[in-house]
């Protein structure tokens, strides 16, 4: 299995011989609107163009709508005969663009001898979560491969440490750049909360991306690294890649 991170979420994923796309946000550098008054959005650059992103992609997977998870850039450029995989409720504003192969995963669903299930997420606190609207995780998995579970939008809270008990994970890609928007908590995870996954998870490999490409994320690399090695969490349990850079993981 190779999980390739582009920028932010956004993840060209090899696995089970098919090739899929997590979540694809395309933007060229600060070209659609701040999230904390501080940058136009993304703050980087594609590590490639977008074309070479999409290239070879035989399936696209959503975990919500919001506009740095599936954004204008990507709807217009990729094939609307692609197969999308989203949450239920999404399904209607992704045919609405144009897609006419879009399923929404309510439990679990298989393509290409690849089960996705879905998973539980809460993007932020409080009422914050609420106006944040729904968001979801899946877990992947095929013979032979590493198990894999995507977290999503979401912060750490019961129904996520509930998860990777039940499922035992080999893989978890966390979104760890603890966005917030002025003093509010967190709407994913920072640094504390994604040591907290592989404290969890002490067998796992732990992917840490969405970092260092919103206004709005308060959490780098370098700052991600600090606070896991003063919890004794080893650089081979935790690989924080850069922008561009594949992770390969065996069986």
């Amino acid at each position: 299995m190779k999980i390739q991170l582009i920028r932010n979420a956004t993840l060209r994923v090899t696995y089970n011989g098919r090739l899929f796309l997590v979540d694809p946000f395309l933007a060229a550098k600060e070209t659609i609107r701040s999230f904390a008054g501080i940058s136009q959005n993304p703050i980087v650059e594609l590590p490639m163009s977008p074309e070479a992103v999409i290239e070879g992609v035989e399936m696209v997977l959503v975990s919500h709508l919001h506009p740095d998870h599936f954004d204008e850039v990507a709807m217009n450029l990729l094939p609307k005969t692609l197969p999308i995989l989203c949450q239920p409720g999404d399904e209607t504003t992704i045919r609405e663009k144009g897609f006419v192969d879009v399923t929404a995963v309510s439990t679990e669903h298989t393509w290409q001898g690849i089960s996705f299930t879905r998973t539980p997420g809460r993007h932020g606190y409080n009422e914050l979560a609420e106006r944040m609207g729904n968001v979801s995780g899946f877990v992947w998995e095929a013979p032979g491969e590493p198990k894999v579970y995507w977290m999503g939008d979401t912060i750490w809270y019961e129904p996520v440490a509930e998860v990777i008990a039940r499922e035992q994970p080999d893989v978890i890609v966390t979104h760890s750049s603890g966005a917030k928007f002025g003093d509010s908590l967190p709407i994913v995870m920072d640094d504390v909360q994604t040591t907290a996954v592989c404290q969890a998870a002490p067998n796992a490999v732990v992917i840490a991306v969405h970092l260092e490409s919103l206004d709005h994320g308060t959490v780098t690399r370098a700052s991600l690294r600090a606070t896991a090695a003063a919890q004794g969490i080893s650089e081979g349990q935790l690989r924080i890649p850069a922008d561009g850079e594949t992770v390969e993981i065996r069986s």
